[in-house]
């Protein structure tokens, strides 16, 4: 998935292109991993990232200095028999990824085709 449908969703890509070129291959892969299971997901700018919505939210893309931070709204309720999501809080949960191994490493198709 190349371009945004979203104008702020795809400006948040060129500045992330601009500000954070070693993070744009691994942010689009993502991208590309949602739109593959959940061709119908809406994404939007939200809390400086890019979160994506069915008929609710249930996740979203945040590019942080030293990764990229996968939110699922409601993580909790994923199996997760390696115990690679992150987070202890009472329903989201988070895969911290640092590089293109990481998605396979950490199996974030799993996670993605998890959603509801």
């Amino acid at each position: 998935m190349a371009n945004s449908h979203n104008e702020k969703v795809q400006q948040l890509i060129n500045d992330i292109e601009m500000y954070h070129p070693d993070k744009l291959e691994l942010l689009m892969k993502l991208r590309d991993i949602v739109f593959h299971h959940h061709p119908k997901t809406l994404e939007r700018v939200m809390y400086g990232g890019i979160m994506f919505s069915m008929e609710s939210d249930y996740g979203g893309i945040f590019v942080r200095k030293k990764h990229i931070s996968f939110e699922f709204t409601s993580g909790n309720e994923f199996e997760d028999p390696d115990k690679i999501l992150e987070g202890k809080g009472k329903f989201r949960r988070h895969l911290k990824l640092r590089s293109m191994e990481d998605v396979e490493n950490k199996n974030v198709s799993y996670f993605v085709k998890q959603v509801q």
